[in-house]
Protein backbone atom coordinates (compact mmCIF):
# COMPACT_ATOMS: atom_id res chain seq x y z
CA UNK A 1 0.00 0.00 0.00
CA UNK A 2 1.58 3.70 -1.20
CA UNK A 3 2.19 5.33 2.24
CA UNK A 4 0.39 8.77 0.40
CA UNK A 5 -2.95 7.32 0.20
CA UNK A 6 -5.78 7.89 1.99
CA UNK A 7 -8.39 6.13 2.51
CA UNK A 8 -10.75 7.50 5.34
CA UNK A 9 -13.78 5.29 6.37
CA UNK A 10 -15.43 8.38 8.25
CA UNK A 11 -15.07 12.16 7.96
CA UNK A 12 -14.84 14.24 11.19
CA UNK A 13 -17.53 16.95 10.35
CA UNK A 14 -16.97 18.38 13.53
CA UNK A 15 -13.01 18.88 12.65
CA UNK A 16 -13.51 20.25 9.34
CA UNK A 17 -15.70 22.92 10.46
CA UNK A 18 -13.54 23.94 13.05
CA UNK A 19 -10.44 23.84 10.68
CA UNK A 20 -12.30 25.94 7.74
CA UNK A 21 -13.43 28.34 10.71
CA UNK A 22 -9.92 28.77 12.16
CA UNK A 23 -8.43 29.58 8.41
CA UNK A 24 -11.10 31.76 7.75
CA UNK A 25 -10.54 33.73 10.58
CA UNK A 26 -7.11 34.28 10.08
CA UNK A 27 -7.01 34.67 6.20
CA UNK A 28 -5.58 38.05 6.70
CA UNK A 29 -2.69 36.98 8.23
CA UNK A 30 -2.04 34.07 6.33
CA UNK A 31 -1.74 36.42 3.04
CA UNK A 32 0.47 38.77 5.13
CA UNK A 33 2.92 36.10 6.03
CA UNK A 34 2.84 34.98 2.75
CA UNK A 35 3.63 38.14 1.00
CA UNK A 36 6.27 38.23 3.73
CA UNK A 37 7.65 34.79 3.41
CA UNK A 38 7.66 35.19 -0.62
CA UNK A 39 9.85 37.96 -0.32
CA UNK A 40 12.30 36.76 1.91
CA UNK A 41 12.32 33.33 0.21
CA UNK A 42 15.60 35.56 -1.54
CA UNK A 43 19.05 35.10 0.21
CA UNK A 44 19.96 38.59 -0.73
CA UNK A 45 16.66 39.95 0.28
CA UNK A 46 16.99 38.13 4.06
CA UNK A 47 20.48 39.32 4.33
CA UNK A 48 19.54 43.23 3.54
CA UNK A 49 15.86 42.44 5.83
CA UNK A 50 18.55 40.56 8.48
CA UNK A 51 20.93 43.36 8.21
CA UNK A 52 18.16 46.55 8.54
CA UNK A 53 17.02 44.37 11.96
CA UNK A 54 20.84 44.64 13.03
CA UNK A 55 22.22 48.24 12.56
CA UNK A 56 18.18 49.48 12.40
CA UNK A 57 18.89 51.68 9.13
CA UNK A 58 21.17 51.42 5.86
CA UNK A 59 21.85 52.89 2.12
CA UNK A 60 22.24 51.32 -0.64
CA UNK A 61 25.65 51.67 -0.97
CA UNK A 62 26.40 50.48 2.30
CA UNK A 63 24.67 47.50 1.61
CA UNK A 64 26.28 46.95 -1.89
CA UNK A 65 29.92 46.85 0.01
CA UNK A 66 28.62 44.74 2.66
CA UNK A 67 27.24 42.09 0.57
CA UNK A 68 29.74 42.69 -2.61
CA UNK A 69 27.22 43.52 -4.94
CA UNK A 70 26.36 46.45 -7.08
CA UNK A 71 24.04 49.42 -6.14
CA UNK A 72 21.45 48.53 -8.89
CA UNK A 73 21.03 44.82 -7.89
CA UNK A 74 20.66 46.27 -4.22
CA UNK A 75 18.17 48.97 -5.30
CA UNK A 76 15.89 46.34 -7.49
CA UNK A 77 15.63 44.41 -3.99
CA UNK A 78 15.43 47.14 -1.81
CA UNK A 79 12.06 48.65 -4.49
CA UNK A 80 10.52 44.46 -4.39
CA UNK A 81 10.91 44.81 -0.82
CA UNK A 82 9.26 48.43 -0.58
CA UNK A 83 6.80 47.55 -2.94
CA UNK A 84 5.38 44.69 -0.52
CA UNK A 85 5.31 47.53 2.07
CA UNK A 86 8.08 45.12 3.98
CA UNK A 87 10.77 48.41 4.84
CA UNK A 88 10.27 51.85 4.22
CA UNK A 89 12.85 54.61 3.38
CA UNK A 90 13.54 58.09 4.53
CA UNK A 91 15.42 60.54 2.79
CA UNK A 92 18.73 62.89 4.36
CA UNK A 93 20.00 65.01 2.14
CA UNK A 94 21.36 62.66 -1.41
CA UNK A 95 20.95 59.68 0.84
CA UNK A 96 18.07 57.33 1.11
CA UNK A 97 17.97 55.18 4.07
CA UNK A 98 15.69 51.99 4.20
CA UNK A 99 14.29 50.56 7.75
CA UNK A 100 12.09 47.74 8.31
CA UNK A 101 8.60 48.35 9.48
CA UNK A 102 7.85 47.77 13.03
CA UNK A 103 4.87 45.33 12.29
CA UNK A 104 7.19 43.19 10.60
CA UNK A 105 9.70 42.45 13.12
CA UNK A 106 7.35 40.72 14.99
CA UNK A 107 7.31 37.93 12.32
CA UNK A 108 10.97 38.44 11.48
CA UNK A 109 12.59 38.84 14.48
CA UNK A 110 12.49 34.99 15.87
CA UNK A 111 14.38 33.90 12.40
CA UNK A 112 17.11 36.31 13.12
CA UNK A 113 17.55 35.45 16.79
CA UNK A 114 18.04 31.70 15.24
CA UNK A 115 20.11 32.81 12.68
CA UNK A 116 22.43 34.98 15.24
CA UNK A 117 22.27 32.16 17.85
CA UNK A 118 23.35 29.68 14.79
CA UNK A 119 20.77 27.20 15.73
CA UNK A 120 19.83 26.31 12.57
CA UNK A 121 20.27 23.10 11.86
CA UNK A 122 19.94 22.01 8.14
CA UNK A 123 18.97 18.85 7.16
CA UNK A 124 21.81 16.94 5.06
CA UNK A 125 20.60 15.13 2.07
Amino acid sequence: MDNDTCIRLQADAKQIKNCRRKLKANSQSFEHLGQILSLTGNEVRLKILFLLEEESKLCPCDLSDILGISVPAVSQHLRKLKDGNIIQSRKDGQTIFYSLRPVHLKILRPFFNIINRQNLILPTA
